[in-house]
C-alpha cells in the first residue's frame, strides 16, 4: 500500500502543478521534483519544525552547502545521510505520505 502511494505520488511530477490536498512537506517534495528549487525552498523556510528542517537539509545537501545543510540536518535531529540525493528525496517522501 504505501509503494502505490509512493508510485501515486511520483507520477503526479509531469502535471503543471502538485495536487491542492497534499501537505506543504510533499508540495515541497513535489517543486524539487520539478527542478524548482527555490518554490521547494520557500515553502520549508516558513516551517519552523523538524519535518520542515529535515527537508530544507536536503535542500541545502542538493545545492552542495553541506555546512548549511548539516546546521538543519542537526535541527531536524538527523543525521546527513551517505545515500543518493534520490534516495533521500524517496524516502522523504515515503515519510510524509505515512
Amino acid at each position: 500500500m504505501e509503494q502505490d502511494r509512493f508510485d501515486d505520488f511520483v507520477k503526479t511530477i509531469k502535471n503543471d502543478s502538485p495536487a491542492e490536498d497534499i501537505s506543504l512537506y510533499l508540495k515541497a517534495l513535489w517543486y524539487d521534483a520539478n527542478a524548482d528549487w527555490e518554490a521547494s525552498h520557500n515553502i520549508v523556510q516558513d516551517l519552523n519544525d523538524n519535518n520542515a528542517s529535515w527537508i530544507h537539509a536536503y535542500l541545502h545537501r542538493k545545492e552542495g552547502d553541506s555546512f548549511n545543510a548539516d546546521y538543519w540536518y542537526n535541527k531536524a535531529g538527523k543525521s546527513r545521510p551517505a545515500g543518493t540525493f534520490k534516495e533521500e528525496w524517496d524516502n522523504l517522501v515515503k515519510y510524509f505520505l505515512k
